[in-house]
This record gives structure tokens, C-alpha cells and sequence, in this order.
């Protein structure tokens, strides 16, 4: 269904540095690094079909994040999954809400906020 996601940072480096480490769990590797029309750098995350990216705004304002939305990171195994969390939070990132853990409904969750705010998941669907 999604071909991409992007996301806007303040400070491209240390997204970089977080998103680098962070998506290295999962297998991504280096961004491809662009500079648009009008100056602003963004990074191109490119792993198995999909494409997260990260932007400064175009527009020329402060990035913000979107209260009420999250971006959640398909895991292969809970262990993937609190390495992605781990990753996340020594590298810059908070973790939120409860644990990375299994959770009632049989998901394993595990939520942080990258440095700039933005809420991430990293999410294990076991087999049914």
C-alpha cells in the first residue's frame, strides 16, 4: 500500500546518525543523500520495496511532529525488535510508553521517540 514515508528533522546530521543506527537493525543500509531544488537535504532509506525518508521542511519552517501519529518498523523476531528499541535509545532516541514487549492482544510492541519527536514502533507479529 505505501511506497514511502517521510519524515521532517531539524538537524539532518543527527537524524542521520540516529536512523542510521536505528535501521541498520533491520537491514538498511546507507541513505542515499539528496539535495533538492531549493537546498534542502533529505536522506533516502531504501530496504526490501520500501522508502523512509527524512527532510528538512521544504517549506522553510521548523519540522514538527504529528501528534497522534506513528511510524511502526516491521520486526522478524521479538529479539530484532528490542534491538531496534536498544539501537534507538543509545543513540539519541526516548523510549515511551510501556516496555518493548508482548502485549495482551499478541503483538510485541516497542515505542520511542527519535530526537527530533517523531514516535517510531518497532512491531513483531507473531505467526498465526
Amino acid at each position: 500500500m505505501f511506497n514511502h514515508i517521510m519524515i521532517g528533522t531539524n538537524d539532518i546530521e543527527r537524524s542521520k546518525k540516529f536512523y542510521d543506527a536505528v535501521l541498520a537493525v533491520l537491514g538498511a543500509g546507507e541513505p542515499l543523500r539528496n539535495t533538492n531544488a531549493t537546498g534542502q537535504q533529505r536522506l533516502f532509506y531504501r530496504h526490501d520495496g520500501s522508502t523512509f525518508s527524512v527532510s528538512e521542511p521544504i517549506d522553510g519552517t521548523e519540522a514538527t511532529v504529528a501528534n497522534g501519529g506513528t511510524v511502526a518498523f516491521k520486526c522478524s523476531s521479538p529479539e530484532q525488535l528490542q534491538a531496534l528499541h536498544d539501537a534507538a535509545v543509545a543513540n539519541g532516541g526516548t523510549s515511551i510508553e510501556t516496555p518493548p514487549g508482548q502485549r495482551p492482544h499478541g503483538l510485541w510492541l516497542g515505542y520511542f521517540r527519535d530526537p527530533d519527536g517523531n514516535k517510531i514502533c518497532g512491531v513483531y507479529r507473531p505467526a498465526t
